[in-house]
Parts: C-alpha cells; structure tokens; sequence
C-alpha cells in the first residue's frame, strides 16, 4: 500500500507503463503472456491506493507520460505539469486498450469524443491542452515545477486533511451515484466532518482569529 503523510508527492519524469514488454518473447495460445493479470497485479492496487488514500495526491510530470503513467497521472487529486510534458494513450500502437483506470478516467475528465480520439489515434497531447481540456490542474515552465509541486504538497498536508479524505471520497462514490443518493452521502460525510478535531479548530480559530493547527484528525 501507500504511506499515509499529511499529503503524497508522486514526480513522473519520462515513464512509459509497460516498457517490460519488450523483455518479454511473446507467444500465441497457451504460453502467451497474461497481460491481464500483470495488470491486476501491478497497476491496479496502485490506482485504487491513490483514490482510496485519504490524503491529498500531488503529481508532478515532467516529460513524457505514455500508457499507463499517463493514467496513474490522472488518478492523482491535484497534477501539475511542465510546460514540456506529454500525455499519450500508447496502447493502440501495440493492439491494446487503456488500462491502469484509462478507460474510466478519460470519458470522465475530457469527455468521450477527445478520450476516444486520444486512446484510438495515440497521439501527444500537450501539458496545455491536458489542462485547457480538464486532465490536469495547471502548468509551470520546467525549472518551476518541483517547487511548486513541493509548495503545493505542503501546503495541503498543513490544511484539514480529514476534510480532503472525506471529499475524495464523495467525488469518488458521485460517479456512480444519482443526486438524490449523492444528496444522502454528502449529509452523512458532513455529519463525520463535523465531529472531527479539526471542525472544531477551524472553529475556534476563526472565532479566535488566529491561524488554525490542523491535526488531520
């Protein structure tokens, strides 16, 4: 699994998912490779830690993004990227499919005519037209990414953290759910929110009016 600090800084340079494949001599029929359970072995438990972590995600991407990097990247909560880097959905090029959460990611953040053409056409998309078509948060020019990146990262794990579990869990369970179901979640996270330790220094510092101690807790 994951760790659990206050927030997690995940920094992708050049990473292409899936350049093991070249390792590998590939057959037909019963001795082929089972890229399926490479799959579920090795990315899945990774994208569903990063959703599931109650901890604000940062990822930084500096370079080329392919395959499944690509969608590890747009798992993340809050991506920045260089004004350099490059997302592609490689996988058309050898015969396969978006994995690592590709197909469920892409629909969601670009909608299904651009994550159709970028799955089937394969080309780079650039950092400003991942963040003009909504796959990232922002860009910086090279030399500013990793601070930033750092800033941000610190930034979040000094904030009420609880609240951002809470929050990544309701927009994770609003695409499947209906209003009225997303309705009931949000009355019912407010409520745990509502009694954690850092509800009630939000409150009294601004009461107070000074600066709060958040605890994650």
């Amino acid at each position: 699994g994951l760790p659990h600090p206050p927030a997690l800084l995940i920094r992708q340079g050049e990473i292409h998912f899936g350049r093991e494949f070249r390792e590998f001599h590939f057959e037909h029929g019963a001795g082929a490779l089972d890229l399926g359970e490479t799959v579920r072995a090795q990315y899945n438990p990774v994208i569903r830690a990063i959703r599931r972590l109650e901890k604000p995600v940062v990822c930084a991407v500096n370079g080329v993004a392919a395959g499944a990097g690509a969608n590890l990247a747009l798992a993340c909560d809050i991506v920045l990227a260089s004004t350099e880097a490059a997302f592609i959905q490689s996988f058309a090029r050898i015969g396969l499919i978006p994995d690592s959460g590709g197909t469920y990611f892409l629909p969601r953040l670009a909608g299904l005519a651009r994550a159709t053409g970028m799955a089937l056409l394969g080309g780079k998309v650039g950092a400003a037209q991942a963040r003009d078509w909504g796959l990232i948060w922002d860009t910086c020019e090279p030399t500013g990414l990793m601070p930033r990146a750092l800033e941000t990262a610190k930034s979040l794990a000094t904030q009420p953290t609880r609240g951002f579990g809470l929050t990544k869990q309701a927009f994770n369970q609003s695409l499947v759910n209906d209003l009225d179901a997303q309705l009931d979640l949000e009355a019912q996270l407010q409520a745990e929110a509502g009694r954690t330790e850092d509800f009630a220094e939000g409150v009294a510092a601004f009461r107070a009016r000074r600066a709060p101690s958040f605890r994650g807790r």
